[in-house]
């Protein structure tokens, strides 16, 4: 499966138990890395995550969350970035990104299902090419576009009851973090329904911040706190941050406070 990794491979993080975030290599900008397994848990880490820089200077990254409690949802979520991976390394230095990505999502979606068990994963994926940014969605996990002042400037939709909600205006996104169908996803890789969503093309500004993240951070901090923790300061201290908080939540102590244990993976790309 590996065979067509090009060298400009910066990660793949399967399986993956990080004690703390790092910073991969750019030409420009930074990209912050974390992945590590649910305190206590002793199954592997469900979620995936790969980061490519092409041989054209464009960069891809994706996060995968396999599906709790469905069979080796941990190989769901390594096939579905080493899918995208794969086809992206395929494509020409100049080529339009869009096609291999779609091309890798699909691809994901038959090997999960040719799998034959119930497998199945959620994937966001994020191209940035010369400073333009489009994010493609399947599930919960979530990308997020945030401002130098703080503006949340774009964010996926959760393709769930609750994510539709939100993005009608039903459900707000308080109300949301303890709604009894918060955990439930509609669309995932590794189902005969699977649809993708493809968001719009964004020029990113100086100092603009991507991230995608598993629900292992969005679980266990609202919106706006991962915005406002996101808007100042270096990459790395921003991205020590959000694991501070989100791994203090997973314990429950406050319960006046959003806290579901799950592993956590997170990828911020900083201009």
């Amino acid at each position: 499966m590996l065979s067509t990794i090009p060298e400009t491979l910066l990660e793949f993080c399967i399986e993956s138990d990080m004690g703390e975030p790092r910073s991969l290599p750019m030409l420009s900008g930074s990209v912050i890395s974390i992945s590590r397994r649910c305190p206590g848990k002793i199954e592997p880490n469900d979620d995936s995550s790969v980061v490519v820089r092409t041989a054209g200077g464009a960069l891809v990254m994706a996060v995968a969350d396999g599906v709790g409690g469905c069979p080796l949802g941990y190989k769901a979520s390594a096939i579905a970035v080493h899918c995208i991976a794969e086809m992206v390394a395929a494509s020409a230095p100049d080529a339009d990104l869009r096609p291999a990505i779609l091309d890798g999502i699909e691809k994901a979606n038959a090997e999960i299902l040719d799998l034959g068990i119930g497998a199945a994963t959620t994937l966001s994926v994020v191209e940035i090419v010369e400073g333009r940014v489009r994010a493609y969605t399947v599930g919960d996990s979530m990308t997020m576009i945030v401002g130098q002042r703080g503006s949340l400037k774009w964010k996926s939709t959760s393709h769930s009851p609750v994510g539709y909600a939100i993005e009608s205006g039903m459900l707000d996104e308080a109300a949301a973090m303890t709604h009894d169908d918060r955990h439930v996803v509609s669309n995932l890789v590794g189902s005969k329904t699977m649809h993708i969503e493809v968001g719009p093309s964004r020029q990113l500004a100086a100092r603009d911040r991507v991230i995608l993240a598993s629900d292992g951070l969005f679980d266990n901090m609202h919106l706006s706190e991962v915005v406002a923790t996101m808007k100042s300061g270096k990459p790395i201290g921003c991205m020590q941050q959000l694991v501070q908080i989100a791994s203090q939540r997973m314990t429950g102590s406050d319960e006046q406070l959003p806290g579901k244990p799950d592993d956590l993976t997170m990828l911020l790309y900083a201009r």
